[in-house]
This record gives C-alpha cells, structure tokens and sequence, in this order.
C-alpha cells in the first residue's frame, strides 16, 4: 500500500507542477490578449528557410534567462518542489510502478522488429524499428523521430498546397526538437544521475559534470535527469496546440500520451519519476518561445 500511495502521489505532483509551470510561463512570457482575440488574427508568413537552426541560441538563451523574469521564480520553485518531493521517493515509485504494470501485463522489456539496418564495423546501426509489444510503443512515441516526422508530414502539405502555417508548424517542431535536445544534453551533463536500470543505490547516484569522455563511454550512468523524452512530447504537443488551438483535442490527447509515456519509461527503468518535473517544464516553455516568436496578432485587440 506505501508504494500504491507513493505512485499516486508522484502522478499529482507531476500534474500539478506543470499545471503551476504553465500558469506561470503563460502570465509571464505569452503577450497578454483580450478575449476577443481569435485565430483569425494570427498571421502566418512564410517561414525563412533554415531559421529553425538560426533561433537555437535564442531558443536556449530564453529558457534559461526565464528564471529571472518577472514572476518567473514561481514556475521554478513549482518545479524544484515537486522535482525535490519525487527524487525523495523515487526509488518506492519506481518500485510500485513496475509492481503495477506486472499485474496488468504490461511487460517492461523493449521488444523491437528492425527494418533497416546497416552494418557499421563490428556494430549494427537500426534505422527503423518497429515496437513488438504494448510498453515499448509507448516508449517510442518519446523519441525524437517521431516530432521530426510529424514535421515532415506538415512540411509535405505546406509545400503541396502553399499552406504557410503547416510550413511554419513544419519549422517550429524541428526547432524544437534541436533546442529540446540541446538543453536537456545541458542539463544531463550537469547533473549526472544514473538511470534506474543502472542504479548503484536507491534513488540513483548523482555524479555532476562527469568528464566528456566518461559520459560518452558511459551514458546511462548519467543521463537520466531530465527526460528527454517527455521534454520533447511538451514540446511538440505545445507547438501543435499553439498553431492549431481550434483543435481542442490537441492536448488531452497528447497529455495522455505523455503520461503512457511516463510509465512506461519507469516500467524499463530507464526513468525516475523525479526526472519528469523539469523536463514538462523545458518542453512546454521551449515551444511557448518558439511559436510566440512568429505570431503577428492584431494589434486592437491587444492589451498594451
């Protein structure tokens, strides 16, 4: 029953952490609009070729300088409270997530079909896999391949039918995948924690600023905080839900998917639960600074 209880607790302490970040990060970095504003006064122009490369710097420079901005330490302290409670109990969730999962089925191992697959000296390099079983679909639907390829799928249209928002949407989501990675790379080279699967001790060692070389040899051993996975499902849902707001589905839709995730990156032990504030965090304010970056919103209907 303490390891029911401690997994209920960590799925309202991450809910509500990013419910409280995202209050935040809209009162603060979101122009204000009156109520009368609507998607019709949002215009999208032609995005400029290769700007999804060109805004990187001030896609990280944004997330980082956003502690320092008005109110913005009210989205931070949201998120090191319940960063500090799940790492705290960390080790009793992971333990009563994969109790859990047994009990329906839900098996933890990564089970692929590889459909490409090329040779590399003595390893072999998988280009397409194909999951095999329920936890490693929910898995994959975190990596970063699947934003790019919805991307694809956007610029295809744009380009067929001179569409310039699924152009931009199409450069908004490759953005955020760049700058997603880049800053949780960032962070994980900070902090060093080892991912559960290689845990030398509850709740993971944290080792800082592990030398390149060590990281590289040695990834798992450090890269665990923050999830990159689910910091670029924010992301891409954020983007998605930002260019198309008229699509309410959007969202409840992506957070469900967000949270299949989440279990199901506890389920492999590749995850801990206190690994998953900071990342919802990154996610969504990277794509909040990638889409205000290009909208063009009527100026009367303004609060200025």
């Amino acid at each position: 029953m303490n390891q029911i209880r401690a997994f209920v607790l960590a799925l309202i302490l991450i809910a509500c952490s990013q419910i409280s970040y995202s209050q935040v990060a809209d009162t603060t970095f979101i122009d204000q609009l009156t109520h009368g504003t609507s998607l019709a006064n949002h215009i999208y122009g032609k995005p400029k070729s290769f700007q999804f490369i060109t805004h990187l710097p001030n896609d990280v420079w944004g997330i980082m300088k956003s502690p320092f901005d008005k109110n913005g330490w009210k989205g931070v302290l949201a998120v090191a409270a319940s960063s500090a409670i799940l790492i705290h109990y960390d080790q009793a969730i992971l333990n009563a997530t994969g109790k859990g999962c047994k009990e329906i089925h839900l098996h933890p191992e990564t089970n692929y079909k590889t459909l490409i697959n090329i040779k590399n000296g003595k390893e072999d390099i998988k280009i397409f896999k194909i999951p095999r079983n329920l936890n490693s679909a929910f898995y994959t639907m975190g990596e970063g391949w699947i934003g790019v390829a919805f991307g694809g799928g956007f610029w295809l249209q744009g380009k067929l039918s001179g569409n310039y928002r699924s152009l931009q949407t199409s450069s908004d989501l490759m953005e955020g995948f760049l700058s997603t990675a880049v800053l949780t790379e960032l962070v994980k080279h900070a902090t060093g924690r080892q991912s559960p699967f290689m845990s030398t001790q509850p709740g993971g060692k944290w080792s800082a600023f592990p030398s390149f070389s060590h990281y590289q040899h040695n990834t798992p051993e450090y890269d665990a905080f923050p999830s990159g996975h689910l910091a670029t499902m924010m992301t891409t849902i954020t983007i998605l839900a930002d260019n198309y707001p008229e699509n309410k589905w959007i969202k409840p839709i992506g957070y469900t998917l967000m949270g299949l995730t989440s279990i199901a990156m506890m389920n492999t032990k590749v995850h801990w639960a206190g690994d998953y504030p900071l990342a919802l965090a990154i996610g969504y304010l990277n794509g909040k600074i990638i889409t205000r970056r290009h909208k063009k919103i009527n100026q009367r209907n303004i609060i200025l």
